[in-house]
């Protein structure tokens, strides 16, 4: 008699989420790292260019509940497929601009929109994947690994492209970008099904411990959305605003770190480049272990605990690295610091997506892609207020207001209750 087959196959496809969120963070900050002789190029300019980071967020933005609802309908694999297609001709068509035309500054700012339209799947439809797949105790840590793709990807962004606009220029970049981002999207199709029932090499046991969880039953394709429960919810806007607060923060990193340590803080190319890998790093290494973090706190003291506290936590002590971090002298100290508050801001990624997943179960997807949106419209923000602010006022303030919204956002998450899931209020 064989001994029964036992597979972790749900971890191999949380892991290849990863790679497709490291993918999605190359794409969307190489403008940022190749920023400089595209304005050159060009001749944009950082306000111009604020304008650019920004048609990415708000296409991001627009497209986020959209992006929930094709989750909820029709699944991570193939939604998440036609996303990554959908980044890698984007990301291409940058690269067709040619040199002197007078209109470059629209049509980059259509297709970095484009590009944040495509990318809007990826964080609900991955979400869906974790409510259908991820028991809640292994919630955090899964989540925490999909969203340290966010460190990692924006971390190794500086030194390779950096390297590929050295070499080859800044176009060889995204071409590079672009087709890495295919291959992934195609190993995810050919190994991701929306279900663990859905897929053969899924043995029992496994379905077993994914069913025991707490996870959704096999949805329904005609199950309607409670759209009343999610708008009902008192923490909803808590978590909104909490998110702006984060995105806010966190694209001061992914737009300007790396012109902020090479403009004001007198790096040079390569220099900046090691630099700007710090906070990134910080972010993965923030994620991976607020995650596990989560997932032991929620265990020992609940839910209200293990995601709210330690975010609130998180957000507090970003805001003392943001006002620290901006003020001290010497450049390399700056930029550790300022790392640091990159890694605490990330210690709460996971708690965002985990308690969206924790109350909203089979709506996680649209629920998710709502709070997202606050984010994304944060980064939008910061993305054109930041350059305004630090040429009238400063960067000190840019990084103080970044700091005023984290510990803004620390209170909030005071309110939200992930042990109270929509189900009771359907």
């Amino acid at each position: 008699m064989s001994a029964e087959r036992h597979t972790r196959k749900r971890f191999f496809l949380a892991f290849w989420l990863f790679v497709l969120s490291a993918i999605s963070f190359l794409d969307r900050t190489n403008i940022s790292i190749a920023g400089l002789q595209i304005s050159s190029e060009y001749g944009l300019g950082n306000q111009r260019l604020g304008w650019i980071f920004s048609a990415f967020l708000i296409g991001y933005a627009g497209f986020q509940v959209p992006a929930g609802w094709l989750a909820s309908r029709f699944g991570p694999r193939l939604v998440i497929t036609l996303g990554v297609v959908w980044w890698g001709v984007a990301t291409a068509l940058t690269t067709l601009i040619p040199p002197g035309i007078s209109q470059a500054v629209v049509l980059l700012i259509g297709i970095r929109f484009a590009l944040g339209a495509g990318e809007a799947v990826i964080y609900p439809a991955a979400n869906q994947f974790v409510a259908r797949w991820v028991p809640k105790h292994e919630r955090g840590f899964i989540n925490g690994l999909i969203f340290a793709g966010v460190g990692a990807g924006s971390g190794l962004t500086p030194p390779l492209l950096a390297w590929f606009i050295l070499h080859h220029g800044w176009r060889s970049a995204f071409w590079f970008s672009a087709v890495i981002g295919v291959v992934a999207g195609a190993v995810w199709w050919w190994f991701a099904r929306d279900t663990p029932e859905e897929d053969p090499a899924v043995s029992a046991s496994e379905l077993n411990i994914i069913r025991q969880g707490g996870t959704e039953d096999a949805p329904d394709k005609r199950a309607v959305i409670s759209w009343g429960a999610i708008l009902r919810r008192r923490d909803l806007p808590a978590l909104i605003i909490s998110y702006f607060g984060f995105g806010y923060t966190a694209w001061i990193f992914f737009s300007w770190f790396f012109l902020y340590m090479a403009q004001v803080r007198g790096f040079n190319l390569k220099a900046s480049a090691l630099y700007s890998m710090l906070p990134f790093l910080s972010m993965t290494i923030g994620c991976l272990a607020g995650g596990a973090l989560s997932d032991r706190l929620t265990r020992a003291y609940g839910l209200r605990v293990g995601r709210c506290g330690l975010a609130s936590v998180a957000f507090f002590f970003t805001a003392v690295f943001l006002v620290l971090g901006s003020r001290v002298q010497s450049p390399q100290l700056a930029g550790v610091i300022l790392a640091g508050g990159a890694g605490a801001l990330y210690v709460s990624q996971s708690s965002f997506w985990s308690v969206s997943a924790d109350i909203a179960g089979r709506s996680s997807g649209v629920f998710s892609s709502m709070v997202n949106m606050g984010a994304q419209v944060g980064g939008a923000v910061t993305a054109s207020l930041t350059p305004w602010v630090a040429q009238r006022f400063g960067w000190t303030t840019s990084f103080a207001i970044a700091a005023a919204l984290a510990a803004v956002g620390g209170l909030l998450w005071m309110t939200v209750h992930p042990e109270r899931p929509l189900n009771g209020e359907i």
